[in-house]
């Protein structure tokens, strides 16, 4: 048994990750390029690796002739009182195996084989290291700080290193060297030098990742999170239904005295996170988007996707939030464009007083209690990008917007 081959073939295996039937290939190819280097060509040879005994193999497939001077080929061919060397009953025409002496091979043919294993290896590890963190794509990983490059910043997620964007990162966020974080990995692609690992501090989905590994309720389908929307860095919020009557879908996100939230929070570097209850009603959602501010009256669209929302006097600034942040989150999360007023400009303003919709499709009977929640949609949430910029012009008016409530 060869027990250097043996060895070295475990030790990569088990360091690299790398498959022993794998590295036996690497070696008979690596075999099989030296002879046709040493010999110039290759066609009749034959190299093998012994899975058991680790010992390798090279023969050269040669035709049987009659005497030396028969001999056209001296790689293909072989006089008669040569071949019965290795096979006695060898005659004129057949074909013997001649054993190769692969150590008498010369520099550079040694070399060149000790090259395609190495190839070999190189490219397998990073096979490797693309199928496993190609698994975790769409997933959080924890990293380390390694670098930062002018806007770019390297993350060392064990294996690999992780590539964190200028754009993908939080606004305000100061990271340096060591500090370990959770980064979302947003793609993989394969290079000539290795795996490309693009990750993200800013996406949506890194909230909802966070949300699964500390809430057990979460994690398990209990609780499931109907919509995100972010603003990395400063405020998040998300709409969380609870699929058991028994469990409370917001209590389970918060955790006793706030622990799992808060959590979460830490993580994010103090990002404010907004847990409300999901509802089909989308009178109700709409209303819970916008808390912390007291709501009068919804009257929502459902075919046009829009909301009309009646505040007080006093809650108009909150509702809309700083620079309109709390409406343009609650817009992006319902899917709804909504349009707040306050009680004052209501008076006022078409399609924010019940009598206009006493005669609409939508309300066949007279008014009823109902009303306080509004006019309500069947539809589940399917978000749009271009709802969070509507969104910011229709709440973010300058008047309105220079204090918060």
């Amino acid at each position: 048994m060869n027990t250097e081959l043996k060895e070295a073939i475990e030790a990569l295996e088990k360091e690299k990750n790398i498959s022993s039937e794998t590295l036996f290939e690497a070696i008979e190819n690596a075999l099989m390029t030296a002879c046709k280097s040493n010999f110039g060509k290759a066609d009749n040879i034959k190299v093998a690796v012994d899975r058991d005994t680790f010992e390798y193999s090279c023969c050269a497939e040669k035709e049987v002739v009659e005497t030396e001077d028969d001999v056209e080929d001296k790689l293909l061919q072989i006089p008669l009182s040569e071949a019965v060397k290795y096979n006695a009953a060898a005659k004129i025409g057949d074909t013997v195996d001649v054993k190769i002496n692969s150590q008498s091979f010369g520099r550079i043919a040694t070399q060149i084989a000790k090259n395609v294993i190495l190839q070999k290896i190189r490219e397998e590890e990073r096979s490797v290291v693309y199928d496993y963190y190609i698994a975790k794509q769409k997933n959080i990983v924890t990293g380390i700080v390694q670098r930062i490059n002018g806007g770019n910043i390297s993350v060392n997620l064990g294996r690999a290193d992780g590539l964190l964007n200028e754009k993908e990162q939080v606004p305000g966020e100061h990271l340096k060297p060591t500090d370990r974080i959770k980064v979302y990995i947003v793609d993989v692609r394969t290079t000539n030098r290795g795996p490309r690992i693009l990750v993200s501090r800013t996406h949506p989905e890194l909230v909802r990742r966070l949300f699964e590994q500390e809430v057990t309720e979460i994690k398990d389908g209990t609780v499931e999170i109907k919509s995100i929307a972010r603003e990395a860095g400063s405020r998040t919020k998300i709409a969380v239904f609870s699929n058991d009557p028994n469990v409370d879908a917001v209590g389970a996100c918060v955790g006793v005295n706030g622990v799992r939230v808060n959590n979460i929070v830490d993580e994010l570097r103090g990002e404010k996170i907004d847990i409300i209850n999901w509802d089909e009603n989308p009178g109700n959602l709409i209303q819970n988007a916008l808390s912390p501010a007291k709501i009068v009256a919804v009257f929502a669209d459902p075919e046009e996707k829009t909301a009309k929302v009646v505040v007080p006097d006093y809650q108009l600034s909150l509702a809309i939030g700083r620079e309109g942040q709390n409406a343009r989150l609650a817009a992006k999360l319902t899917g709804y464009k909504i349009d707040i007023k306050s009680e004052t400009q209501a008076k006022d303003a078409p399609g924010f007083r019940y009598e206009d919709y006493v005669d609409d499709e939508y309300y066949e009977d007279e008014y009823d209690e109902e009303y306080e929640d509004g006019e309500y949609a069947e539809d589940e949430y399917e978000g749009e990008e271009e709802v969070m910029e509507e969104a910011s012009e229709e709440f973010a008016p300058d008047e309105e917007t220079e204090t918060e409530a």
